[in-house]
């Protein structure tokens, strides 16, 4: 079964178990899945549906960060309960440790030797650890083995 379709059994779920806050989560995920499908003229595979899932979550993660700034706990609360549910529907990260030896072997093998070279050793990167690793580590990751 396709993560996509995986989404819309839970939703069928959460509308039998009438909990409301994770339906309203996981019909936003799928309408964020539609636009882009109706936009592009494309179907979404899991690649493209875990693109989106990240894209989600670091909303949620922004605006988290800002309501706490603001003393908004109600808004955090909120927020924070539907990032937990858009991520369980990620495939498991990798560590920092794993995401470090991933991209020192990128780097040696694009033979990169200093910050110039990051925006062509994030391509690879992203291409290779899509979905599988938090963007935020592995830039750090990348400017750290770029530094040496």
């Amino acid at each position: 079964m396709s993560l996509k379709d995986e989404i819309t059994e839970d939703m069928k779920t959460a509308m039998r178990a009438k909990d409301a806050p994770r339906l309203l989560t996981i019909r936003g995920l799928l309408a964020a899945c539609k636009q882009r499908e109706v936009d592009e003229r494309i179907v979404l595979d899991d690649a493209a549906v875990i693109a989106i899932l990240d894209k989600l979550i670091k909303q949620r993660k922004d605006s988290i960060s800002q309501f706490s700034s603001a003393g908004r706990t109600d808004l955090v609360d909120k927020e924070t309960a539907e990032l937990k549910v858009l991520e369980g529907y990620l495939p498991q990260r990798l560590s920092a440790d794993e995401i470090t030896v991933q991209v020192q072997a990128i780097v040696a093998e694009l033979g990169a030797t200093g910050p110039g070279d990051m925006g062509k050793v994030m391509a690879a990167v992203k291409a290779k650890l899509a979905g599988q690793a938090d963007m935020g580590l592995v830039s750090a990751a990348v400017k750290q083995a770029l530094a040496r």
